[in-house]
């Protein structure tokens, strides 16, 4: 049986689909710990659903791209009692351009928030979801983990991908403890991802039918993860999408993403 007031901690919350995801649990009667690097965005939403749903928040800021951040944060939730029961598994971004553009140093600290962290603060936290019988992880993937490899944001699809497969494995070896472990994968969502990676222009140029709201997008993802959904994508179009990528041959769906990638990628030295 879940408790009465489930503690949620999500990671990535000061926007989007993190902010999103702190708002809907805040009104499923979750109480929060909310964490990433922007301080005074994490402490006006605090302030924000404690005033509207009368929940408790606490704010740990940090940086998961740091390599003891994952150890602090738990340290910190250890040494006030938090014993977590979700798990939002939602920091991330991308990095524009081709691969060998950026200095390595960009693509690690890529890995610690997109790949790392999240697998580490499972480990971390599942010891006590599993002595409690109850718990929820949610790996915030992407449609993109289903697609082929595109030109520019070179690490982008391969993490989703390794966040999809990490949940399903993590889901069969925990369900016999009440725990469920979704991989939701969203397709393109309005937030300011792409605003950050400096291609909202380009982006600008797809369909607005492509497009979900974040908060269409967690309605979902927590209705799938109550569900013991293991993988869910969003959208009836993004799952179409998806369907007809596993129907196509290899051979097409890389012809086609290698064009469409001319239309709203960054591809840096490639043009």
């Amino acid at each position: 049986m879940p408790p009465s007031r489930p503690l949620s901690l999500v990671t990535g919350a000061s926007a989007g689909i993190g902010a999103a995801f702190a708002r809907e649990l805040a009104a499923q009667g979750h109480d929060l710990v909310l964490t990433a690097r922007r301080v005074e965005r994490l402490e006006a939403l605090a302030q924000e659903l404690r005033d509207q749903h009368q929940t408790t928040v606490t704010v740990l800021p940090a940086d998961l791209a740091g390599p003891a951040a994952v150890p602090r944060l738990c340290e910190a939730l250890d040494a006030r009692g938090l014993r977590v029961d979700w798990l939002i598994n939602n920091a991330g971004y991308g990095v524009p351009g081709t691969f060998d553009a950026a200095p390595w140093p960009v693509h690690e600290a890529f890995f610690r928030v997109l790949m790392i962290a999240p697998a580490e603060l499972a480990w971390r936290l599942l010891p006590g979801m599993r002595e409690r019988g109850y718990g929820r992880i949610v790996n915030v993937a992407s449609l993109a983990g289903h697609a082929p490899g595109s030109a520019g944001h070179t690490l982008y699809a391969a993490s989703k991908a390794y966040l999809i497969k990490f949940s399903q494995s993590l889901a069969l070896e925990n369900r016999q403890h009440g725990i469920h472990v979704c991989a939701l994968c969203p397709g393109f969502t309005w937030s300011e991802f792409h605003d950050v990676t400096g291609t909202r222009q380009l982006m600008n140029k797809l369909p607005t039918f492509m497009w979900q709201s974040a908060e269409a997008v967690v309605r979902e993802g927590y209705e799938a993860t109550e569900r013991g959904d293991v993988v869910h994508v969003t959208g009836r179009v993004n799952r179409f999408i998806k369907a007809m990528m596993k129907l196509l041959p290899d051979k097409f769906t890389l012809w086609l993403s290698a064009k469409e990638s001319k239309r709203y990628r960054d591809l840096g030295a490639l043009d």
